[in-house]
């Protein structure tokens, strides 16, 4: 990955590149893992064929014994050392997306491979009780092993906000306060009689989080939180969730979490995720007939990824939107349109998406026959594969239709519409990456919003297939 300085803007210009000679190396890695643990191998068979994912979008570690031959191939690769372990020495990537290299001094391999609750993949595969679990409830970091064979160990990691490698002791105050906060977060009231009110209760949640937990934990229950509503509010995330519940793996396969935002709130909006750690990263901008942009964020930590997306216009992406705010437009583009009709993401909606990575095909393939039909891909590139399910839709408030139509941004024909049929609220993103590809596809996302404006979506058939 290349960073450089746009013209326009003092904001850096993230150039994501594939990295695929590091990928092949990791892909070496694991042919050779699961040779040595056919357990593993079964496993991956069964994401495949039980999830549509892919055993590679959940590997979280990779540990191989240390030697000059592997040491002199990471540097050439990119791959740079971190201080994650008082024990070991651990290798990270910052140009893709690659798991954690350990190296050990050991002639087994281990393999590491995330999940969203330890306990959860253990119960659901049926491992006894003979392993035990190194790291308390909620704590930052749980791991245990899942099969061990002679030359090759596959564990299964739980992460809450943390990259390190080393067990924290157990401290029951911190696991009570974890379940406390994540409790409050999952039950906080979103519809206030006015966002005013709603801003300051979310923040006062964070505060009391980030205070009992720091910031990198604080988020990690915080966006568990997000996801669950989000998935109650959406057919296709509870299908695929209990998919993947079948192998206690939940939702650790994200990508990123979509936010939709008005422009009076996109300031809130980024005040907030930047009090939980996260660092601004790319932006987008669709083009003036499409009237809207995107901030991308990233937190270094938790490895969640954001898109909040906004209306916007050319000359407001040069400056900087993110923390300057915007006043109200005039009209509503289509990212206004929806906030209108639905309410704020952080506040009433809910994401307009979750994305993670898949199987391409084999997920999509797969939800058609539990009823779930897709969209056209928006991306079909060597190195990134995108999709929307169809969209769920949601009923529509009678106040919020009349504010509309009494600020003259939609029509009478097109009130009543949404009165008797709802709007598309949210969808589920089918998302497949290879090379280690950190980036976005910007032409296809702008498309595919627009094809998912309400004004749009509210005489077209879904159509089926990608």
């Amino acid at each position: 990955m290349t960073q450089t300085t746009q013209p326009t803007s003092s904001a850096p210009h993230y150039d994501w590149k594939p990295e695929s000679q590091a990928q092949a190396f990791i892909s070496e890695l694991l042919a050779e893992f699961m040779d040595r643990c056919p357990p593993a191998a079964e496993l991956a068979e069964r994401m495949r064929h039980d999830t549509g994912t892919r055993f590679v979008d959940w590997v979280d570690f990779i540990e191989v014994r240390d030697d000059a031959p592997v040491r002199k191939r990471l540097a050439e690769l990119g791959f740079e050392p971190r201080p994650r372990s008082e024990t070991a020495e651990v290798f990270e990537h910052d140009g893709g997306i690659f798991p954690q290299i350990v190296l050990a001094e050991t002639k087994s391999m281990r393999v590491g491979i995330k999940v969203d609750f330890v306990s959860d993949f253990l119960a659901a595969l049926s491992i006894t009780n003979d392993y035990l679990i190194q790291g308390a409830p909620m704590a930052p970091l749980r791991r245990a092993p899942a099969f061990v064979e002679p030359r090759g160990a596959l564990w299964v990691v739980e992460r809450h906000g943390t990259r390190s490698f080393d067990i924290a002791p157990a401290d029951p105050n911190r696991t009570l306060a974890a379940i406390h906060h994540y409790e409050c977060l999952r039950r906080r009231k979103r519809d206030w009689p006015d966002d005013e009110q709603g801003w300051k209760r979310v923040n006062d949640l964070v505060d009391n989080a980030v205070r009992d937990l720091g910031k990198d934990h604080a988020c990690a229950i915080f966006f568990a939180a997000e996801r669950e509503h989000w998935q109650r509010r959406n057919r296709a995330a509870r299908v695929q969730k209990a998919r993947q519940d079948t192998l206690g793996l939940g939702w650790a396969n994200h990508d990123h979490h979509t936010y939709r935002s008005s422009r009076a709130g996109f300031k809130n909006l980024i005040a907030l995720f930047e009090k939980l750690g996260f660092l601004c990263r790319e932006r987008f901008y669709a083009g003036a007939e499409a009237g809207w942009g995107a901030q991308v964020l990233e937190q270094p930590e938790s490895r969640i990824v954001i898109f909040a997306d906004v209306d916007l216009s050319e000359s407001e992406i040069a400056g900087d939107f993110a923390h300057e705010g915007l006043l109200p437009g005039s009209e509503l583009g289509t990212v206004g349109l929806w906030v209108g009709l639905h309410g704020e993401s952080l506040l009433q909606a809910g994401m307009h998406h979750l994305e993670c990575q898949f199987d391409f095909d084999a997920l999509r393939d797969q939800l058609m026959a539990a009823g779930v039909p897709s969209m056209p891909a928006f991306t079909n590139l060597p190195y990134l594969r995108q999709a929307f399910t169809e969209g769920e839709r949601w009923p529509v408030a009678d106040k919020r239709v009349q504010r509309l139509l009494d600020d003259n941004h939609i029509t009478p024909a097109q009130a009543a519409q949404f009165r008797m049929d709802g709007a598309i609220g949210s969808h589920l993103e089918n998302l497949e990456r290879h090379d280690g590809y950190k980036g976005f596809n910007q032409k296809g996302v702008s498309d595919i919003i627009s094809r998912t404006d309400p004004r749009r979506q509210q005489t077209a058939e879904p159509v089926l297939g990608a």
